[in-house]
Order: structure tokens, then C-alpha cells, then sequence
């Protein structure tokens, strides 16, 4: 009787010492989140914006107040520095994007990518200094052929998988990353889409090139097929070790949200002062591949 009374009491006390605790998360200062990139033959393209907090809302209006549309831009190549224009991109009701590229009306030659080419990117905005480089790679996978095979059973009918013969140049310390377009819809990277030569160095392989993904909701079945009559087309690019790194990084934080047993990864980034994000190069190859019906 004393040790049920006993532990009534404890109980008791523990119940009238409850109280509600409240968390006051502290919101971090924005940050500048950088997206940038340069592929051989064409002009960079630079993405500014700013950090949004991990808990608020996002809708069209926070998305637009978010981009940086007021900085300095430019890129150093070969001793000359290439100012960057902005420009607004405007869908049928409100603004739905902004980017920095070459200035069409400038009377110096305009700014474009080349195999082998070093680039440093400069910005400039309330009254801090951002700076990042990088290289466009010699092109180290030659691509043979691309094609297709039935998907082994148990997956949705009227698929395909498609596959790519290629052949890595000798020496360790190639990377790749690779999108695909599926008819007329985006460019679109994989869900796994970097890889080094560890594995493949100096040899000829074939691989499945899994569909590109938008990483928003949850994936389909069948998910890395394509459909029977699709028109595929596969960009293959060379990168350099920065940003193999920061996508690999990346792409391993975003499969490993929710999961308990995942270790924390940090994004790796190439830009100073704090700065979100990274400054490409890209050595890029495409191939056409019709899957008929």
C-alpha cells in the first residue's frame, strides 16, 4: 500500500510540474543564393536571389520579392572583364523570373563559353563582395551511340530504357553531369546526375541514362523510363572537381531528408563571403534518340 501511494505521489508531482515550452527559432539574415553557370559556345547565365527562411511560406509574391534584380555583375576572361546585363523574364500575369547575361548592345565582343576556358565571377551587392571561378573542362567521354531495350518485367507498359555506350579518357579526375528532354518539355538533370571516373576510367561502358526529374513531390512509378514514341534528347557535360562537388553534395542532401539515419552533409559551394550556391562550367555534348512506338 505505501509503494502504490508512493507512486501516486511522484506521478502527481511530475504531472503539476509540466509546463509548455515554447521555441523561439531564430531567423537567419538572407543570404544571397548564387546559380551560375557557362557552357562551351554560349553565354553565361547568372540566377541571383535570396535565401528564404526554412519554415515561411512560399507563394509567387515571396518568390518574386526574392530576386535580385539591383546587383553588379561581371565575368573575367583572359584578362578582360565582361559586364552583365539584367533581364526580366514575364509570364501573362507578373514577373516570374530574372537573370544576368552578356549585353547584346555592348560594342565589345560578346562573352561565350570555350573548351579549356577559365572564368571568374565577380558580384557586387549592398556593399558586399561575391567572387567564385571555374574552368570548362576538355571533353572526356566520348559518346558512341544511344539506344533503347525493353525495361525488365514489372514495370508500367509502354516503357523504355534507354541506355548510352560511351567511352571515358584515361587518367582519374573526370566528372560528368547529364540532363534529359523528353520531347518538348526542359532539359532536365537525374535524380542522380554527377559522377566521377572511379569505376570507368579509360574504359568503354554502357549505362541507363534515367529520366531527368523535378525534385518537387513524389516520383512516379517508373519513374526513370521514358514512354514508347518519346523523343529523347541527352546532354552530357563535363565538369570540373567544384562543381561535381557541390551537385553531388546537394543532391545527397535532398535524398536524405527524412531520413533518421542519414548523416548531415554540407552543400559545398565555390563562392566567397558566405555566398549560396556555385559558378559552373559545363563541356557539353547532346544526342537524339526517337523510341518508336
Amino acid at each position: 500500500m505505501r509503494s502504490l501511494l508512493s507512486v501516486l505521489l511522484i506521478s502527481q508531482l511530475f504531472v503539476s510540474c509540466e509546463r509548455e515550452i515554447t521555441f523561439n527559432l531564430n531567423q537567419p539574415a538572407p543570404k544571397l543564393v548564387v546559380e551560375a553557370l557557362i557552357e562551351n559556345g554560349e553565354p553565361p547565365i547568372v540566377l541571383l536571389t535570396t535565401s528564404i527562411g526554412y519554415y515561411a511560406a512560399v507563394s509567387l509574391p515571396i518568390l518574386n520579392e526574392s530576386l535580385v534584380k539591383d546587383a553588379e555583375v561581371s565575368i573575367d576572361y583572359q584578362g578582360i572583364r565582361y559586364p552583365l546585363k539584367g533581364y526580366a523574364t514575364v509570364g501573362p500575369v507578373r514577373l516570374l523570373g530574372f537573370y544576368y547575361t552578356v549585353d547584346s548592345m555592348a560594342q565589345q565582343p560578346l562573352l561565350r563559353g570555350v573548351l579549356g576556358g577559365r572564368y571568374k565571377l565577380n558580384i557586387r551587392w549592398k556593399g558586399e563582395s561575391y567572387a567564385a571561378s571555374t574552368t570548362i573542362p576538355d571533353t572526356t567521354r566520348t559518346i558512341d551511340s544511344i539506344f533503347w531495350k525493353m525495361p525488365p518485367p514489372g514495370n508500367p507498359p509502354g516503357k523504355a530504357a534507354v541506355y548510352v555506350r560511351a567511352k571515358d579518357r584515361s587518367g582519374l579526375g573526370d566528372y560528368i553531369r547529364y540532363f534529359t528532354k523528353q520531347n518538348n518539355g526542359p532539359f532536365l538533370p537525374g535524380l542522380n546526375s554527377v559522377f566521377d571516373d572511379q569505376i570507368i576510367d579509360g574504359t568503354s561502358y554502357e549505362v541507363q541514362i534515367e529520366r531527368g526529374v523535378i525534385r518537387t513531390g513524389e516520383l512516379e512509378e517508373g519513374y526513370s523510363l521514358f514512354n514508347r514514341g518519346d523523343t529523347v534528347q541527352l546532354k552530357l557535360c563535363t565538369i570540373d572537381k567544384a562543381t561535381y562537388d557541390f551537385w553531388r553534395t546537394t543532391e545527397f542532401n535532398f535524398a536524405s531528408v527524412g531520413n533518421p539515419f542519414s548523416s548531415p552533409t554540407r552543400v559545398l559551394s565555390n563562392l566567397s563571403n558566405g555566398a549560396l550556391g556555385y559558378f559552373g562550367g559545363y563541356a557539353v555534348q547532346y544526342r537524339r534518340l526517337i523510341i518508336p512506338r
